[in-house]
């Protein structure tokens, strides 16, 4: 063989491809792990801690952090990059701003004058504060809202924020204690259940005859929930899913704010009923007050010998995709918070492939009541009206006088909603339209205010109920206005995992900048992404555009 042919040979490498991890790096990331496992599924935990430690996550304590797991530099990077709450940064780059303040745009801050606020905020920062618009924080009720780091800054001003950023922040409510929930009757089911009294089969058929539903926005029977899960050989798992994030709603934290340990209770019965080895509990990050006092209610229970499994608490970071349920999972997986294929469900393998029974915050608060009632669940069910069963919470936000969370029968109507439980429109506001569901359930013009409010009852108007989050527009608001915000809020928060999703959003954002709408083309877009979006997000984010275009008149919008 010539030396022209011969092969090259090259010499070993002497260490791994890629950027090489530095001590310091690795010094840096052990103290912010501390003692906490060096597992997967903790991955996006660890980036909490790193970011809380040093304000940013600088790219070389990512590495360290890959090596500290056995992942892939990328696998780190692609979860950290995802989520919005995380700050990214190369190692030489300036340190962020020692303040970071996020004003709300979603549509119940933007109808109370977020957009001003955004705009004043900007060209007069308070010192040492960087400026940033972010979707719904949970504060619809007291719009306009912003948060100054993790600290709510509610009813926002240019001068509450400035005093927010000078650390004087009034505190949020504090949850009742184990010890209070307890002397007013709490864990009495639990009780009953765990002694045997109360057996797995009675709890099924009590749930069954009140007709509880899935009450994050599916709505699904939860009886049929509990027997898919058990069908299935274990362990088992029991997730809660707390990251509500739609526009309009704020439920979730008013059960955890006012009776947490009553929804603690009900994942443990659901638990016991399902025979699950183990309990989840997935809060989004916009609610740290909440967390915190999770972490000491649930030592408190196990100090109590009440959890006798474990119970797992587990910070979101700012994406409103984990509000569905198989995002969640892989999030809670410590991956990107991207939707699966179904199926399989949850139900069949979910988290960590196993049987997985994933519950809202609404539904497990109600299980308590249900599952203790003599009845079986018939006083439940009977709470509804026009043949709608149970109750519910619905969050009302927009143009009424006392916005709020609402507990009122399944089947009310919005006009009900707003002269009965909300003291009636705010003064020189007339009724124009409402959302009966959230960004994505539509909207409805005044005329329909008479329609009940439940699962499948707005159907025939292409809308739904979702949530439960209500948002009450008047002759004030721009309606056309309204469904760009909506849009922009899906364009924003898409995962960007499917092209009808994340391209279409983009595109309908862009379509109903025009003076006038191309309704044709906006329909052929919507019909689209519902045929060819993974998940809910991209197959009702034209709703609110598309109900405008059917009940409203072409003086309505462009």
């Amino acid at each position: 063989m010539s030396m022209a042919t011969a092969p090259l040979r090259r010499a070993p490498r002497s260490a791994p491809r890629g950027r090489p991890v530095t001590d310091a790096a690795r010094q840096a990331v052990a103290a912010a792990l501390g003692d906490a496992p060096r597992r997967r599924d903790l991955l996006i935990e660890h980036l909490h801690a790193l970011q809380d430690r040093h304000g940013a996550l600088r790219e070389g304590h990512l590495l360290a952090l890959a090596e500290a797991l056995r992942l892939a530099p990328v696998e780190v990077f692609e979860v950290a990059t995802f989520y919005a709450h995380f700050d990214v940064l190369a190692d030489d780059a300036p340190a962020p701003a020692p303040l970071t303040v996020r004003v709300c745009e979603s549509l119940p801050c933007a109808m109370a004058g977020s957009t001003r606020l955004l705009q004043a905020l900007r060209e007069a920062p308070p010192q040492g504060a960087r400026i940033l618009a972010a979707p719904c924080m949970g504060a619809c009720h007291r719009a306009p809202a912003c948060a100054v780091d993790h600290a709510l800054v509610e009813h926002a001003t240019p001068q509450r924020v400035a005093m927010a950023v000078r650390g004087d922040v009034p505190a949020l409510p504090s949850p009742p204690s184990l010890a209070n929930y307890r002397a007013r009757g709490g864990y009495s089911v639990l009780e009953q259940a765990l002694s045997g009294a109360l057996t797995p089969e009675t709890m099924l058929a009590r749930v069954e005859a009140a007709g509880l539903r899935g009450l994050g926005g599916a709505g699904f029977p939860a009886w049929r929930k509990w027997k898919l899960v058990l069908s299935r050989p274990g362990p088992r798992h029991v997730v809660v899913n707390a990251d509500e994030g739609e526009p309009g709603t704020f439920k979730d934290r008013h059960c955890l704010e006012t009776e947490p340990h009553r929804m603690l209770e009900g994942l443990l019965l659901a638990a016991h009923a399902v025979q699950a080895e183990a309990c989840w509990i997935y809060l989004r990050d916009e609610y740290p007050h909440l967390r915190h006092a999770l972490e000491r209610e649930i030592a408190a229970l196990v100090q109590a010998g009440l959890a006798r499994l474990p119970i797992h608490l587990r910070r979101g970071a700012g994406a409103y995709i984990c509000g569905e349920e198989t995002a969640l999972l892989e999030s809670l997986e410590g991956r990107r918070g991207y939707p699966r294929h179904k199926p399989p469900f949850p139900g069949q393998a979910g988290l960590f492939g196993r049987p997985t029974l994933i519950h809202n915050v609404e539904t497990l608060w109600f299980l308590p009541q249900i599952l203790g009632s003599e009845s079986g669940g018939a006083d439940y069910a009977a709470q509804g009206r026009r043949g709608r069963q149970g109750m519910r919470f619905f969050s009302v936000s927009g143009r009424v006088r006392n916005p709020g969370e609402k507990l009122a029968p399944a089947g009310v109507t919005v006009r009900e909603l707003i002269e009965e439980f909300c003291g009636g429109m705010t003064e020189g506001h007339r009724f124009a339209a409402y959302l009966p569901g959230g960004a994505s359930g539509g909207i409805l013009p005044a005329s329909m205010a008479d329609l009940p409010l439940d699962f499948g009852t707005l159907d025939a108007q292409g809308c739904f109920v979702g949530s439960g989050a209500v948002v009450v527009l008047s002759d004030q608001d721009d309606l056309a206005e309204a469904a760009r915000n909506l849009v922009r809020f899906f364009r924003d928060e898409s995962c960007g995992q499917c092209t009808p999703c994340r391209v279409g959003t983009a595109k309908a954002a862009r379509l109903l900048e025009a003076p006038r709408w191309d309704r044709a083309l906006l329909k052929d877009l919507a019909q689209a992404m519902a045929d060819g979006s993974i998940c809910g997000l991209g197959q009702a984010a034209m709703n609110p555009v598309l109900s405008l275009l059917r009940h409203f008149p072409e003086e309505a919008v462009p």
